[in-house]
């Protein structure tokens, strides 16, 4: 039997969001899955469903905005047993928004420090620990934000438009090395928790097919990581059919 591949998402919320998507469609493929966020909760309930499937699975508290805490979940991947890294996922955001005028500078570092050090940290220690072993896939999460900045979501854009830039830079220098870097423009909204639960009526006034389903992010995101290496893409924007663009 060959040994088993593995797996990190980070940035793993509830289970119906993109995060929980990927990690189980990681599993599905036999990869053991580091499951990565800042709720033990969270994470422990994505590892329990991926096991009772039949998946490995591992929760790892993780901050992403703490280089310690980065370093030591890549630590912890690294001493779990045999098997190569051989996807990671950025997946943290905080879709937060804010009056410019009135905007402190506390609320525009943190939603840097999620969106755009997080991911700098991530990748960089996706790549000091992939490249040796002969590369593998790095997955960053965009949003419509990435490409376009826009009121009241002043501080998001630029963190992810940072996020954009870094995800560019990452392709293009280790890319030919083997890392293959891909950055996804998510431009809609997503049917999971964070709507559902805390904009019902946006959710019914979008109805069927009007968002984006995490588990058909999860396939486009596998998909990429099967790609052949004469055919990557680099960057990808998803949205619903009916998303005006």
């Amino acid at each position: 039997m060959s040994e088993r591949g593995k797996g990190i998402v980070v940035g793993v919320g509830a289970e119906a969001g993109v995060g929980g998507a990927v990690c189980k469609r990681l599993a599905r493929e036999g990869l053991q899955v580091f499951v990565a966020g800042r709720t033990a909760d969270k994470i422990g309930e994505i590892e329990r469903v991926i096991k009772e499937a039949g998946g490995a699975a591992t929760p790892v508290v993780t901050d992403t905005t703490l280089e310690d805490q980065v370093i030591r979940l890549f630590d912890v991947v690294r001493d779990a047993g045999p098997g190569k890294l051989e996807i990671v996922v950025y997946n943290a955001g905080n879709n937060r928004f804010g009056n410019f005028r009135e905007m402190e500078v506390g609320f525009f570092e943190e939603v840097w420090r999620v969106c755009c050090l997080g991911g700098f940290l991530v990748g960089r220690e996706a790549a000091r620990r992939m490249l040796p072993a002969g590369g593998g896939t790095l997955i960053f999460t965009g949003a419509t934000a990435s490409i376009r900045g826009r009121p009241p979501f002043t501080a998001f854009a630029s963190a992810k438009a940072g996020l954009r830039a870094i995800a560019q830079s990452m392709a293009r220098e280790f890319g030919p090395q083997g890392l293959h870097v891909a950055h996804s423009v998510i431009d809609g909204a997503i049917r999971g928790d964070q709507i559902l639960k805390r904009f019902p009526e946006f959710a019914e006034r979008k109805g069927e097919g009007g968002m984006l389903e995490p588990e058909a992010i999860a396939e486009t995101y596998w998909q990429l990581h099967r790609q052949h290496a004469t055919a990557w893409t680099h960057e990808l924007d998803l949205r619903p059919a009916r998303e005006p663009f």
